[in-house]
Parts: C-alpha cells; sequence; structure tokens
C-alpha cells in the first residue's frame, strides 16, 4: 500500500498545480483520494491506451496490484471504533440500459465497497439526478445536499461515479471560544480582518527552507489524525515556485 500512499500523494500535488492554475485568487478545496479512488473504478475497466493514460494521469507508474491497495486504504480510512468521524462511500449510477459486465460490478464491490445500481437517465433525468443528490445528503450527514446541479446529467448519461467523504473530529488540544478575535489577513489582493482563533500550548513544529514555510501540527483527539497547516513567511508570495 506504500506504493499506491506514494502515488496518490503525487496525483494530489500535480491536481492541486492544476486547480490553483485557473484562479489563483481562490481558495481550493478538495478531496485527492475521492477523486482518484473513484478514476481507479474506471481503470478497472480500462484496456490498452486509455488504461495506459488513465495510469499516467494517477501516478500509478509501479507494478503492483492498484485496487488491492485501495481496498486496503478504504478499509483503514473507514475503520471503526475510533474517537473521530471519517467515512467514505462510493457509488456507481449506470444508464439500465447499459450492459455492464458482471466482473466488473463485482470488483467495484470488493474492491471500493462501490455498488453500481442501475437508473433511467434516458426516462427520467430529473429523478436521477435528485436520487443521487439524495443519496450524497445522507452519506455527508446533511452537509452536501445537492452535488450535481441541474443539467449536469441528461438523457445520453451512461455512468455517473459518485464518493462522498465525512469528517468529524474534536481538536486533541481544544480552542476556547472567548479566545477568538478579529485579526487583520493578508490574501493576494488586500488585508482583511477575519475571526482568529488562539490557544497556548505545545504543538509539533518545523521548518522548511525550500519552500520558507512554517508547518504546524495540530492533532484531533487521541492523536491519531492531524491537521498539518503550512504557513509561508510573511514576504514570501504563494505565487512563487520554487
Amino acid at each position: 500500500m506504500d506504493d499506491l500512499c506514494e502515488a496518490n500523494g503525487t496525483f494530489a500535488i500535480s491536481l492541486f498545480k492544476i486547480l490553483g492554475e485557473e484562479d489563483n485568487s481562490r481558495n481550493v478545496f478538495f478531496s485527492p483520494v475521492s477523486i482518484s479512488s473513484a478514476l481507479a473504478m474506471v481503470l478497472m475497466g480500462a484496456k490498452g491506451s486509455t488504461a495506459a493514460q488513465m495510469s499516467q494521469a494517477l501516478c500509478l507508474y509501479k507494478d503492483g496490484d492498484i485496487h488491492q491497495g485501495f481496498q486496503s486504504l478504504l478499509s483503514e480510512v473507514n475503520r471503526t471504533g475510533t474517537r473521530y468521524l471519517l467515512r467514505t462511500a462510493n457509488r456507481l449510477f449506470g444508464e439500465k440500459t447499459c450492459d455492464f459486465l458482471p466482473d466488473f460490478k463485482e470488483s467495484c464491490q470488493k474492491f471500493y465497497q462501490a455498488e453500481l445500481e442501475e437508473l433511467s437517465f434516458a426516462e427520467n433525468t430529473e429523478e436521477c439526478r435528485k436520487h443521487i443528490n439524495d443519496w450524497v445528503a445522507e452519506k455527508t450527514e446533511g452537509k452536501i445536499s445537492e452535488v450535481l446541479d441541474a443539467e449536469t446529467v441528461n438523457p445520453l448519461t451512461k455512468l455517473v461515479l459518485v464518493n462522498a467523504i465525512y469528517f468529524k473530529g474534536k481538536w486533541n488540544e481544544q480552542f476556547d471560544r472567548k479566545y477568538t478575535r478579529g485579526m487583520l489577513f493578508k490574501t493576494n489582493e488586500e488585508k482583511k480582518t477575519v475571526q482568529m482563533m488562539f490557544k497556548e500550548a505545545k504543538f509539533k513544529m518545523g521548518y522548511v527552507d525550500e519552500v520558507h514555510t512554517q508547518v504546524l501540527e495540530l492533532p484531533y483527539v487521541e492523536e491519531e489524525l492531524s491537521m498539518v497547516i503550512l504557513l509561508p513567511d510573511d514576504d514570501m508570495d504563494l505565487a512563487v515556485k520554487e
């Protein structure tokens, strides 16, 4: 699974760069493993040059059982008995008039815990869209109510891949709301006042000389998971590429 984790990390950085180039004045928020696991399911049904190009895009350069690796990774992500709640869910929604191979459907279920549900996009496009949105809303505790906007599917739609991810955890060192106050925050364009939390405690910190950036680790309860924050020096332009 180490090779897969390395590939996922490389894919995440590559995709982040592409998303950031589109409009560098906006925030970018995405789940790389959601995208890579969904595309890996498509890879299971691909052959020839299509499979080769998809493997290249996913940075899967090394040999090994990719899908078994995702099976282990998703099992670890979704493990129970933790003090935090982290869940991912995959599902495929296919046009019922298409003949999906039984082996493909079985493999999606085995490796990605992803059922292929057959819908009639051709006859009930809007009902299918609402059905998919309802599934996502259920899996994200209502946090994402409309993953598919109007007209994102149409009567010609053959297959929709959906990944939902939900996380809820408490800080290992809790922030006290009474210390939250407005402070100046610098963006690419201006400085604005935002509400900032404050906490005095011991945390792991580091510094990366190559990019002139501080690294801070904020662990969640029992330190099983952490949020890692990168803070560039005050005079460091985020657009600068080392």
